[in-house]
């Protein structure tokens, strides 16, 4: 079994319930309150900085010349189309300045903010184990085969980023990619990494809990 297949049974309580969350079932019904979705947004915007830093420490440490390039591409997507969505987005819902700019931070906020400049001082196997959950489980939640979209633009718009051919691709790449580096780590290396991938399953659950505190 792959090491990202090994990871995904391991951590298949947490990462089942986020997938099945309340806020991920109310927001493809379209009935996620605005105050909720605000709150949830808003705090994840506060991720982006970071984001884009642990893609880019993926970047500089990928190891052949092809998965850097696919790395490189990416970053750009995100530095671009969805960092223009939370423009939007924040705009439509009337969001103050303050809260985008400095919002008080939520514990799994600071959790998944840490977690990331941690894997982005390391090395290239951690930085692509906290990116794979960041975009797999993101997949997984977004892609409801057979569902109607919901009417309202934001809601629908945050489930195409994150779903779709492309983003299927995007993540196959990056299991393929975990998956080849991870037979080149020692037994106790790849229990590092592993931790990382927890750790990451782990505050992606508490923090869809969090937007409704």
């Amino acid at each position: 079994m792959s090491l990202s297949a090994q990871l995904r049974e391991a951590t298949a309580p947490a990462w089942d319930a986020a997938v099945g969350h309340r806020f991920v079932d109310e927001l493809w019904a379209g009935s996620l309150p605005r105050e909720v979705l605000t709150r949830y947004l808003v705090q994840d915007h506060q991720f982006v900085d970071g984001f884009v830093a642990l893609m880019g420490a993926a970047v500089a440490g990928a190891d052949h010349a092809a998965p850097r390039v696919r790395l490189a591409r990416q970053l750009g997507l995100v530095a671009g189309p969805e960092n223009d969505f939370f423009t939007r987005s924040f705009d439509t819902l009337d969001v103050p300045g303050t809260d985008r700019a400095a919002p008080t931070l939520f514990p799994p906020t600071v959790g998944f903010r840490d977690l990331m400049n941690e894997a982005s001082a390391a090395q290239y196997p951690d930085a692509l184990a906290v990116l794979l959950v960041a975009e797999w489980l993101y997949l997984d939640w977004a892609t409801r085969p057979g569902t109607d979209v919901p009417a309202d633009p934001i809601r629908a718009e945050w489930i195409a980023l994150h779903s779709g051919a492309e983003f299927e691709a995007w993540v196959d790449f990056l299991r393929d990619e975990f998956d080849r580096v991870g037979e080149t780590l020692t037994p106790r290396r790849r229990d590092e990494v592993g931790a990382l991938f927890v750790r990451a399953v782990d505050l992606e659950l508490t923090f869809f809990d969090a937007a409704y505190a």
